[in-house]
């Protein structure tokens, strides 16, 4: 049966592609970013993971608000990615694994999720970024094969936090039940407290950002007491992307089984703040 390693959760900041292609890694303003992750880096080459399921939202790419599903699987062979109009370099295509996409299908629908079943998809920067940032020198050819999986934070009404983490559950059963002799890493991308418009432009909230993150450690379901506008009062519109975060952390089971490696926490970039955290699930 297939293993997962560990996850990882990490914000995905159209500006953090700019920042990459400029070559800003050393700058001041971008440098306490971009030194949280050479310690993910080293463990991803010790753990050598063959798949990643990246949980994230997609912002128009693939989807739009004339039809978004509120949770999507990508069934493809290859994952495109295309110029979303932020200016990123576009990156290599991403392989799929069919396999694995269609076996958490299955699962998924079976534990009454009804999923979005996507044989073409294109993915946007939240997908594409945190690979990046995960493997940086991986070039044309990304050393894992991917499952995407979308979750609505875009269009009203979004899926509860309690929701999603039922959803990293079962996503969570469902790959440990896949019959392969594969190690699998999930990782949850998005976040933390952010709002791009309105009257609270450029809101953070450092202190639930990182009581947030602690909970993730201490108790992984803490943020389910919350409703979608408890969350956004205490995250900002965008903060919601959270989800993605209790998805990934869900999916790699209870405290007892899961270890935190590595965390860091950043304000702010890009009037975001942004937060990166390791997990290894113990054997």
């Amino acid at each position: 049966m297939a293993k997962i390693v560990g996850g990882i959760v990490t914000s995905h900041v159209p500006a953090i592609g700019r920042a990459i292609a400029g070559g800003l890694q050393e700058d001041a303003y971008w440098k306490p970013f971009f030194d949280g992750f050479p310690p993910v880096q080293k463990w991803l080459d010790e753990v050598k993971p063959d798949v990643a399921v990246v949980i994230y939202n997609d912002h128009g790419l693939n989807f739009f608000l004339d039809k978004m599903p509120t949770f999507s699987v990508g069934a493809a062979p290859a994952y495109q990615n295309a110029d979303e109009g932020w200016g990123i370099p576009t990156l290599p295509s991403f392989p799929g694994d069919l396999d694995l996409s269609w076996h958490l299908i299955e699962a998924l629908v079976e534990k009454e999720f009804d999923i979005t079943t996507c044989q073409e998809m294109l993915v946007d920067h939240a997908f594409t970024l945190p690979m990046k940032l995960l493997w940086p020198k991986a070039g044309d050819n990304w050393p894992v094969r991917t499952v995407p999986v979308c979750i609505n934070t875009v269009q009203h009404p979004l899926p509860s936090a309690k929701r999603c983490f039922k959803l990293g559950q079962a996503i969570g059963e469902a790959v440990r039940s896949w019959d392969a002799d594969a190690r699998v890493v999930i990782i949850g991308t998005g976040g933390l407290s952010h709002q791009l418009d309105g009257e609270r432009a450029g809101f953070i909230n450092k202190e639930f950002d990182l009581q947030f993150m602690d909970s993730l450690v201490t108790d992984p379901a803490w943020s389910t007491q919350y409703s979608i506008e408890d969350l956004v009062e205490k995250t900002g519109t965008q903060g919601i992307e959270l989800l993605m975060w209790i998805a990934a952390r869900a999916s790699l089971g209870s405290v007892e089984q899961v270890k935190m490696l590595h965390s860091n926490y950043h304000i702010p970039i890009s009037n975001t703040a942004a937060g990166l955290m390791v997990f290894e699930n113990i054997d």
